[in-house]
């Protein structure tokens, strides 16, 4: 049996602001944008290309011994491309404040591209939740 991450709460105060910042500027799909039952609104979006999406939820009550998130707590969220420049040049032309690219080096994190597997970038939504885009070497069908 498989276990697939599919959907991922991301913690917002304003959803449509939210729903702006990640579809227009970071350019993930809307999938939904629905009020499920009274008082109860869900949207969800895909990155192009993810089998995971994210859902910012609006009066859904927190599953059975489940905790709320405050917005702006989600931090770390990482989606992973196989050209950061050019990824870094999107979210910047759309513009998203985005960090530059930088690698882990010998004395922490360091400006510029890394090696396979070493080259980052970040960005958080207008809540301060958080994001970090790695480079992959190749498309994830492929690894």
């Amino acid at each position: 049996m498989d276990w697939t991450l599919e959907v991922v709460p991301v913690p917002v105060t304003d959803m449509d602001r939210a729903k702006s910042f990640y579809a227009d500027k970071v350019g993930f799909t809307i999938d939904l944008d629905d009020e499920v039952s009274p008082g109860v609104r869900i949207i969800q979006m895909t990155p192009p290309g993810s089998r995971c999406s994210i859902a910012m939820l609006r009066g859904m009550p927190a599953a059975p011994g489940g905790k709320a998130m405050a917005p702006g707590t989600l931090h770390g969220l990482q989606l992973c491309v196989t050209d950061i420049e050019a990824a870094r040049g999107q979210l910047a032309d759309r513009g998203v404040d985005v960090s530059p690219i930088r690698h882990v080096g010998p004395t922490g994190w360091e400006e510029g591209k890394g090696d396979t597997w070493n080259s980052f970038l970040t960005f958080d939504d207008p809540d301060g939740n958080s994001w970090v885009v790695q480079e992959a070497p190749s498309e994830l069908s492929e690894r």
